[in-house]
């Protein structure tokens, strides 16, 4: 079977304990910022974890309209404690020393003759009078609050696009240099800073505090942030792009910010099940290509290179989280995830586990994705003219019509026929609508196999 994660985070999977019996329902699928990495690993990793508590101390002091400022003067703080802390060892109280130095550097600008006069009133009105004292470093009581979350709820504000949310999100919570972000998209660098640049200014221009929504805005907004952490997860795992299967960078950003967020809602359960599904998928990528990067189907694969430490913890965390109550469509992914991680081979893998909680995540809502992937689960428990049947009636989404994914499919459940010649027309068509360079060579190689046997079976 062809390996087939897609964009709305739905990597194929497999397992021996039951997870379709879920509670409530029936059963029925670096850098920091590109400075500091000469830093040894420990300070380095703080420095990054401290960057989005800093920009939101200084945000929430100097106001959202000075954000551009805040990150500026961030950035000189991260520089001043990557080449001083080597030296020096860590203050007592590094978030307070990096909050106390960038907030200088504000009043520094302020204070300048060379700043322009509309920023300067705009930063001088915003910043209290004591800040204008700038207390000692380590001295700043500000810094034992954290607004982590209060700046990811900002970075995914609904007036900026998704493309938007993402790039924000990566530069200011994330802490990647714009360089970073743009060769992990494929874009220039000169494009990715102006995408950036609007969205600081969207997020300037709107009325949005750096606080917490309150009710169902809150609910509303946290799945607009998980969903942000989700693609840039996905865009990782299996590049839309360029020479390379995957952008490692990118799904470690994930699934550290995901870590961060679930770590400052342990309670929230649909966030959970975001982290195992990461976790679990992203255990699988040493075994995704071969010694010349070719992809490697999920059937394929040597399970014996998974990250065991990885599946481990997916394993633990989604037991878990299941139990709590009403499941949330991430946790049944990362179900379905369990499912295939738990499996000793593809031969197996309980499809019929799999094909019930495709069909309980299809309750959620209309999704042409999962429906693809649950067509595979349908042919593997039903029979491959059972799957090419629900194939068929997917054709007719206008969103499906031509996808490289339905087109793989469809070759792989008519060479599961016999069909080869058909299925090798179906492989050629996915590889020449595929841009990633390692899928098209993955489905032309496919569509060489099935003329092979179409030839032989002649």
């Amino acid at each position: 079977m062809t390996d087939l994660p897609d964009r709305t985070g739905l990597p194929d999977r497999t397992d021996r304990t039951d997870r379709t019996g879920l509670p409530g329902l029936a059963p029925g699928t670096e850098g920091l910022t590109g400075e500091p990495e000469a830093l040894p690993r420990g300070p380095g990793d703080l420095l990054r974890e401290l960057a989005p508590q800093v920009l939101g101390a200084l945000v929430r002091r100097h106001g959202r309209g000075a954000f551009d400022a805040c990150e500026d003067a961030l950035q000189e703080a991260l520089l001043a404690a990557a080449t001083r802390w080597p030296q020096t060892g860590l203050p007592d109280n590094p978030r307070g020393w990096l909050v106390t130095v960038a907030s200088r550097r504000l009043v520094d600008e302020v204070r300048s003759e060379s700043a322009r006069r509309r920023r300067e009133d705009a930063l001088a009105l915003a910043t209290p009078q004591a800040a204008l004292l700038a207390p000692a470093a380590d001295a700043d009581p500000v810094a034992d609050r954290d607004d982590s979350l209060a700046l990811l709820f900002l970075c995914c504000h609904r007036d900026l696009s998704p493309a938007s949310r993402i790039a924000l999100t990566l530069r200011a919570v994330g802490g990647l240099s714009t360089a970073q972000i743009a060769a992990a998209f494929l874009v220039p660098e000169a494009t990715m800073a102006q995408r950036i640049s609007r969205a600081k200014q969207t997020v300037k221009a709107s009325a949005a505090a750096l606080t917490l929504p309150q009710g169902a805005e809150r609910a509303e907004r946290l799945t607009e942030v998980r969903h942000v952490l989700y693609l840039v997860f996905n865009e990782g795992y299996t590049a839309t792009g360029g020479p390379d299967l995957t952008a490692p960078e990118l799904s470690a950003e994930a699934i550290r910010l995901t870590r961060m967020l679930h770590g400052l809602l342990p309670g929230d359960a649909e966030t959970a099940g975001l982290l195992a599904l990461m976790l679990l998928t992203d255990a699988r990528r040493p075994a995704r290509t071969g010694p010349h990067g070719e992809l490697v189907p999920l059937a394929e694969q040597d399970r014996g290179r998974w990250n065991r430490a990885l599946t481990a913890e997916g394993l633990d965390l989604i037991a878990r989280t299941l139990p709590r109550g009403e499941p949330g469509p991430y946790q049944v992914q990362a179900a379905i995830a369990a499912v295939h991680t738990e499996a000793e081979d593809a031969g197996a893998t309980d499809w019929p586990q799999i094909l019930a909680l495709y069909e309980l995540l299809e309750r959620f809502g209309p999704n042409p994705m999962v429906t693809l992937n649950r067509a595979v689960a349908v042919s593997a428990v039903h029979g491959p003219a059972a799957g090419l049947d629900l194939l068929a009636r997917l054709e007719q989404d206008k969103r499906m019509a031509g996808h490289h994914r339905l087109l793989a499919t469809r070759g792989h459940l008519l060479e599961l026929l016999g069909r080869h010649p058909a299925a090798a027309d179906a492989f050629r068509a996915a590889a020449r609508r595929t841009a990633g360079a390692p899928e098209r060579r993955h489905l032309t190689e496919r569509a060489r196999r099935a003329e092979n046997r179409a030839g032989g079976a002649g």
